[in-house]
């Protein structure tokens, strides 16, 4: 199974240049329109910044809707460096906005493409990481006895339990990546001899699940 791979939580790095400020801010975002969202969130927090440099990259592998603009910097020297560090990451439904506070010294073509790809880099590098996961949700009931059983098999299968409740029997909503799915629900019915079978109640499903630090 592929890794997705996108960014946690929304973060910031501040990095100064030459008495410029350069604040990255990083989320993660599923959607154009999640991505203009955040991207316009920004700019109102520092609308007093001299340039707000957008970019966002939604999707993954060969499937990605790429996007980029310098904000009146010259041509190329901020939102092409920044996406080009943000496609090289491994990460995916990303939106990122680099702002400037100019500080007075004037960096030059080659200086800007360096500040901004570093600043891309430097938040990228240091956002908590996660993995996006396609899932299917289940329900299932069970004896006392498969409990611990049916527990293990459900994390052995990148799975999660997400409610449970301990009366006669034990009734519990899980959710396993989709390709995984028929092949944790089989084995339970397996392990049973039939008498527990889960029931799918939601598919397709997004699940987020921080990766170790």
């Amino acid at each position: 199974m592929d890794k997705h791979i996108i960014p946690a939580v929304l973060y910031k790095h501040e990095l100064h240049i030459s008495n410029s400020r350069f604040i990255a801010t990083i989320s993660p975002a599923f959607s154009v329109e999640e991505a203009k969202k955040f991207i316009q969130k920004v700019k109102n927090q520092y609308s007093d910044a001299n340039h707000n440099v957008p970019v966002y990259l939604i999707g993954f592998g060969s499937s990605v809707i790429a996007h980029s603009n310098d904000d009146g910097e010259p041509p190329g020297t901020a939102g092409r460096p920044a996406l080009s560090v943000l496609s090289g990451s491994g990460l995916g439904d990303t939106a990122l906005v680099i702002t400037r506070y100019f500080g007075g010294t004037k960096l030059g073509t080659g200086g800007l493409v360096k500040a901004y790809r570093d600043s891309a880099r430097l938040v990228i590098e240091s956002v908590p990481k996660a993995v996006k996961l396609q899932v299917h949700f289940g329900e299932l009931e069970c004896p006392y006895p498969l409990y611990d059983r049916i527990k293990k098999l459900i994390q052995s299968h990148q799975g999660e339990i997400h409610e449970q409740s301990f009366l006669d029997t034990i009734k519990l909503q899980f959710s396993a990546p989709n390709e995984l799915y028929d092949l944790l629900s089989a084995k339970i019915i397996e392990i049973s001899s039939g008498h527990v079978n889960p029931r799918l109640f939601k598919r397709d499903q997004i699940r987020i699940k921080p990766l170790n630090s």
